[in-house]
């Protein structure tokens, strides 16, 4: 696996990198040892399970044994010490199992899709290679916030009860020992949770990447054939990492919404005692989990935009040709059909225009811009042929069957609204 995780860019195109992105890859490459170790043999396999199994439950639960506290005060007493426990650890579980069958199936390099990389343009390999630099940021950027909140949340905990919280031998060792270990599980479970999401997220990149690439294929001359054996290539390896991560996508919704419900319906509950020093942590969790699905949710469905604006691109790239092919009849008298065609070729600049406020709406597959046309070796009925195919034949990230688009996500927050207004009505609507 060493091999795999040093190799995440093809050797031949290191070049590529500035000396800044080899750091920010050597940094992720530190950060894979960290929260994964290594399972290149049996050893190093036993040893990466025994830290995840301790990290994940053993210092868990003697945290809650050796820190139950029946006299200390209110702010003091953790009432929601075990949900948000359990929480982490179930995540965990499923994030370092998802990781382990992926590094065992098909390994890092191949899993990331480097293996093939330098099979592509030099944009992609640049742009794939720019994103895997700004990984570590992204991480840090959803990660670190929440692990100050939790940093100073146990140090106000430890300090402010030391006279009440049980110790073992000296109380200031014991504390320290005891809050290391704590936050050391916090940030292990927190961590490979986070890394799994910022996986999909790099890999969803790439393919967005590609798919820009690809629509460059309607502004020069290109075969239908050669057109639709790189849809294909894409819609394989879409259906690939649907296959990969669908059964962590979907446990991580489905976990998700669930812990928030119980979490909600705990802090509603007729007689609840919340207050920040007790339901903090609850929140941080909450937090926690609900930022790692959002990138999962978020790459998801943009991806899949982008895969549907390859057909409305298309759709634009036939009719353009096909007014086009009027235009080039000779000995006619132009038609209303030609006339429209020079007004829209000409209006083409000001519809380009870069004082438009388009928002991230409009991209390189979805906007306003007519096509440059290419009709001299492509036929009316070859590309109808190829929009109608595209129509029927959408590509995207899907869970077991259900595309993950914008609609789909309407649906689940739907259904999830519906889940929070009726368990409110339960609680506090009695």
């Amino acid at each position: 696996m060493e091999e795999e995780i040093g190799s995440f860019l093809p050797n031949n195109k290191d070049e590529l990198l500035p000396l800044d992105g080899k750091t920010e890859l050597k940094n992720f490459r530190s950060y894979l040892r960290w929260v994964y170790v290594d399972h290149s043999n049996v050893c190093k396999a036993a040893f990466s399970w025994s830290v995840f199994f301790t990290l994940a439950f053993v210092v868990p639960i003697l945290s809650h044994l050796l820190l139950d506290c029946p006299t200390c005060d209110q702010d003091h007493s953790r009432p929601y010490h075990i949900p948000v426990q359990i929480s982490l650890s179930v995540f965990a579980t499923l994030s370092f199992i998802s990781i382990s069958s992926w590094d065992r199936k098909y390994g890092f390099s191949k899993f990331l899709f480097l293996d093939k990389l330098g099979d592509e343009s030099l944009k992609i390999q640049r742009g794939y290679s720019e994103q895997m630099q700004g990984t570590m940021k992204l991480i840090l950027r959803w990660g670190l916030p929440c692990f100050i909140a939790e940093f100073a949340y146990k140090i106000w905990w430890y300090v402010s009860g030391v006279s009440q919280i049980p110790h073992y031998g000296n109380i200031y060792v014991s504390s320290i020992i005891l809050c290391t270990f704590e936050l050391c599980s916090w940030l292990y479970r927190t961590s490979i949770f986070f890394l799994v999401c910022v996986l999909f997220r790099l890999i969803c990149y790439l393919q967005i990447l590609r798919l820009d690439d690809f629509a460059r294929v309607f502004h020069r001359e290109t075969e239908v054939g050669s057109i639709l054996l790189e849809h294909l290539r894409l819609r394989r390896n879409l259906r690939i990492i649907s296959h990969r991560f669908r059964v962590f996508i979907l446990s991580s919704l489905l976990l998700v919404t669930a812990s928030q419900l119980i979490f909600l319906l705990m802090v509603t509950r007729a007689h609840a005692d919340v207050d920040i020093m007790k339901s903090g942590e609850l929140a941080l969790v909450s937090i926690t989990l609900v930022s790692g699905l959002f990138l999962l949710l978020r790459g998801a469905t943009k991806i899949t935009h982008k895969a549907h604006s390859v057909t409305g691109l298309a759709a634009k790239w036939h009719i353009c040709a096909t007014i086009n092919s009027f235009d080039n009849i000779e000995g006619e008298t132009p038609t209303t059909a030609q006339a429209i065609s020079a007004q829209a070729t000409a209006a083409n600049i000001s519809w380009g225009s870069s004082d438009d406020e388009v928002g991230d709406e409009e991209d390189e597959l979805d906007n306003t811009k007519l096509l440059p046309i290419y009709t001299q070796t492509i036929s009316f009925h070859k590309r109808q042929a190829l929009v109608t195919y595209l129509e029927n034949n959408r590509a995207g990230i899907t869970v077991f069957g259900f595309m993950l688009d914008r609609s789909w996500l309407h649906s689940i927050f739907g259904i999830q609204l519906a889940l929070c207004l009726w368990l409110l009505n339960k609680t506090i609507g009695v």
